[in-house]
């Protein structure tokens, strides 16, 4: 499966900071050092049965932010991204609505491609579907069947959670308090049969109307968890730096990955820091496909707005914030993104460099967009009120704005 074209990113003068982000697992905001130069992340993909929400797109937009802020310090980056393109989700809109789920699928996944390329953010390195991870799913459930890690109900396989002693680890919740959470997001606690009813599945048997592949472990389809896990593996390997995503990934999504990837490898831990973006919500509510109250960036671009107000509207919150999308949040990107290029537009202005050294401080201590932002707002409010004499000075505000928050003026 193919991603999106990458945006140029400009050289910026010197060097960036090392980042520093919140780990869930470590309950705290610490250095995350990659190794041998490389820096890698794996950031969980959509489930493609309706297009780029602002709930996908800050949650993205969070993740090439820690792009840029590596590359900026001198890191390549391995960055690796799944499209989870079988599930029940995506199954049950595709009958609803009398599509074929295959055409869904890849409509959604194109849509979502032009979303991510009108808002400038980096693709990964590998952007890979669940059925193309099939492969790679089947060899790592055999072996976790081989140990006794897994086992299976009726025909379908599940994993045992008792057999990783650092489960529970990623997100600090207990056995009590994770089981309403688990059944409500994908989880059966309650199906007769489980040793544990936190235990998931890793391996559905053909169930009739419903696509099935032919394997060794049967005629059947991936459980959600095993597939980022394959697709981590297959591209990372174990104790890559950063597991992301969405805030609500932490459990069971992310606290399951990294127990069958520990129990299955031996090794710990599977990443190094566990990052999660916070919800994005509308009239009070969490956004989200399963309440219908959705804002879309293909809906937003349709109507004209700028794709770079949509990203400074996004960068205007911290990405660990819950918060709510409104009109005024919109309006003032807008009016933000005209007074930047307004100041960027003169021949010359107040040097730039002190500005630049400020973006480079807030990013890379824990993505503070808003604190950047509020950099930029300083120069160019001082750009109108009393100008200055550094030729270069825009142009370098051109770039830092691009290179770090990815906003073209």
């Amino acid at each position: 499966m193919h991603a999106w074209p990458a945006s140029e990113v400009p050289a910026l003068p010197g060097q960036g900071l090392p980042l520093h982000i919140f780990d869930t697992a470590a309950g705290k905001v610490r250095e995350v050092v990659p190794q041998d130069g490389t820096a890698r992340i794996y950031v969980c993909g959509i489930t493609p049965y309706d297009a780029t929400h602002m709930g996908h797109a800050a949650t993205y937009n969070a993740f090439d932010l820690v792009q840029r802020v590596w590359k900026d310090a001198g890191h390549d980056v391995l960055y690796i991204q799944n499209v989870t393109d079988v599930d029940d989700p995506l199954l049950q809109r595709a009958v609803e609505t009398g599509q074929d789920w295959v055409a869904l699928a890849e409509r959604e996944t194109a849509l979502f491609r032009e979303d991510m390329t009108a808002l400038r953010l980096l693709p990964p390195a590998h952007y890979v579907g669940a059925v193309e991870s099939i492969p790679w799913i089947v060899p790592i459930v055999q072996k976790l069947l081989a140990s006794g890690a897994a086992y299976k109900v009726d025909e379908d396989i599940y994993f045992s959670v008792d057999t990783d002693p650092n489960f529970g680890q990623v997100s600090g919740l207990t056995r009590e308090a994770m089981r309403p959470v688990f059944a409500e997001r994908g989880g059966d606690p309650d199906r007769p049969g489980k040793r544990n009813p936190l235990d998931a599945l890793l391996w559905l048997a053909a169930r009739p109307g419903e696509p099935a592949w032919d394997t060794e472990l049967g005629h059947g389809r991936p459980g959600w968890h095993i597939e980022c896990v394959a697709i981590a593996l297959q591209y990372l390997g174990m104790t890559f730096d950063v597991q992301g995503g969405g805030s609500d990934l932490s459990f069971p999504h992310h606290e399951m990955g990294a127990s069958h990837a520990q129990v299955a490898t031996g090794a710990h831990p599977y990443a190094k820091a566990y990052v999660h973006a916070g919800m994005v919500g509308l009239d009070g509510q969490k956004m989200s496909k399963s309440r219908g109250n959705l804002v879309f960036v293909s809906a937003l671009r349709r109507d004209g707005v700028d794709p770079a107000a949509i990203r400074l509207a996004l960068l205007s919150h911290h990405y660990r914030e819950d918060w709510e999308w409104t009109k005024s949040v919109l309006d003032e990107a807008v009016e933000r993104l005209a007074r930047w290029r307004a100041a960027v537009s003169r021949p010359d202005g107040p040097a730039a460099e002190q500005l630049l050294a400020e973006v480079r401080a807030a990013l890379a201590n824990d993505l503070d967009a808003p604190a950047a932002l509020a950099a930029v707002d300083r120069w160019a409010a001082q750009q109108q009120s009393e100008g200055g004499t550094d030729i270069g000075a825009p142009g370098l505000v051109t770039r830092t704005v691009d290179a770090l928050l990815g906003v073209a003026l």
